[in-house]
């Protein structure tokens, strides 16, 4: 079982959910955090990194000596990362996908494609965890790439937890896309009833079964329930706001390990994911 804890906006406590949930259910979990840019799940979960490599993707290279200047490269490119100019072609890697269509229409053979490493994924162990976390390389455009990799890893016999990256945007897709549960966090104030709606749209339009937890859920207003209630959507927990769970997360403290007790509402949170997941409700 897959499930992606993802949220609108940053911030909210997306992180806090996805490593006490995971370490709450403890043996034969897996935590992959697909938010490469800024991978922070390591830091509550102090893991033994056993085993890192690097993740490549194609770049285009042209041989001038054998390109005609026809354009076929350009005119397949959605993305516009090879450009032809008269005599002139221009790539741009920031914007290249790496479907590598520009090397199968180029009729000359003139391109080539050159990996081009963009970060690395680390795997380890936080027991009784197992962790996988992806790195983007400072610079790097392109996180999908990294993301859909770090995924390819998940334990499809175990249960999986998957961090993913904050917004609504191509990197937030790929870490849920797939996915058997989309557990979206979120909090009880405009923003985060704004960003919200834009998650729900994301999951709906994906498929993906979805259930919401509201954190610092006695701040703010109503207004997040009473959407959730017109879309249908359950709320399977609420966090207060408490000064003590902030300081711990300032210091890399998991709430379960302030309060004990909160151990037993995660486990009860999988629970009710579970039941959703398999159409078992009450």
């Amino acid at each position: 079982m897959i499930i992606a804890v993802a949220s609108g906006k940053g911030g909210t406590g997306k992180t806090t959910v996805a490593t006490n949930l995971a370490k709450s259910i403890g043996e034969g979990v897996q935590l992959i955090d697909c938010d490469v840019e800024e991978p922070n799940s390591h830091l509550f979960l102090n893991p033994h990194i056993e085993k890192s490599e690097e993740v490549y993707v194609p770049r285009p290279r042209v041989d001038l000596d054998k390109c005609t200047y026809c354009g076929d490269c350009a005119k397949i490119c959605r993305f516009s990362a090879i450009v032809v100019v008269k005599e002139h072609v221009l790539v741009f890697p920031e914007l290249c996908h790496g479907c590598g269509g520009c090397s199968k229409v180029c009729p000359e053979e003139a391109i080539s494609e050159i990996p081009k490493s963009i970060g690395i994924l680390e795997q380890g162990e936080s027991h009784p965890l197992e962790f996988i976390h992806g790195r983007l390389e400072v610079g790097e455009a392109m996180s999908p790439p990294l993301i859909k990799a770090a995924r390819a890893l998940a334990n499809v016999n175990g249960v999986v937890i998957i961090d993913s990256p904050p917004g609504t945007s191509c990197p937030v897709i790929a870490s849920i896309k797939g996915s058997d549960f989309c557990l979206l966090v979120t909090e009880p104030t405009p923003f985060g009833l704004n960003d919200l709606e834009l998650a729900v749209d994301v999951v709906f339009a994906l498929g993906v079964p979805t259930g919401v937890v509201i954190n610092r859920s006695d701040i703010g207003d109503l207004a997040v329930k009473e959407f959730c209630e017109r879309r249908g959507i359950p709320i399977l927990m609420e966090i207060p706001e408490d000064r003590q769970i902030a300081e711990a997360y300032s210091r890399g403290v998991m709430i379960i390990d302030v309060f004990p007790e909160y151990k037993e509402k995660f486990q009860e949170l999988f629970a009710a994911i579970e039941g959703i997941s398999t159409g078992i409700t009450g």
